[in-house]
C-alpha cells in the first residue's frame, strides 16, 4: 500500500487537499568492498552490503564491465551483492 495520494479535509463548508507524493530513498553501499591478496589459482569473493535488496549491480574492473562468465560469477543474496574471481591470476589484480 502507498501513502502517495490525494488528500483531503472536509470540514462541510469548506475542503483543504493536499497532494502527497513519497519518494524513494536511494540505494546505499552499507558495507564497503575489503581489499583481498590472494595466491595464484584459488577463487576470490569479492562482497558488498546495500541498503536495499534487488538492486540491479553492475561490476567493473579498471572501468570495464564484468559479465558473468566462466571467470566471473556474479550473484545477490538478499542486501548483499558477491563478485567470485574462478582460477584467478597475476592479471586478476
Amino acid at each position: 500500500k502507498t501513502d502517495a495520494g490525494l488528500y483531503t479535509c472536509d470540514i462541510g463548508t469548506d475542503v483543504a487537499k493536499s497532494k502527497v507524493s513519497v519518494q524513494e530513498k536511494p540505494t546505499e553501499v552499507t558495507k564497503q568492498l575489503e581489499d583481498k591478496t590472494s595466491p595464484a589459482g584459488q577463487d576470490i569473493s569479492l562482497s558488498c552490503e546495500l541498503s536495499k535488496a534487488d538492486v540491479n549491480i553492475r561490476w567493473y574492473k579498471d572501468g570495464k564491465a564484468i559479465r558473468k562468465s566462466q571467470k566471473y560469477d556474479l550473484q545477490q543474496e538478499g542486501t548483499r551483492a558477491i563478485l567470485i574471481i574462478r582460477d584467478s591470476t597475476v592479471k586478476d589484480s
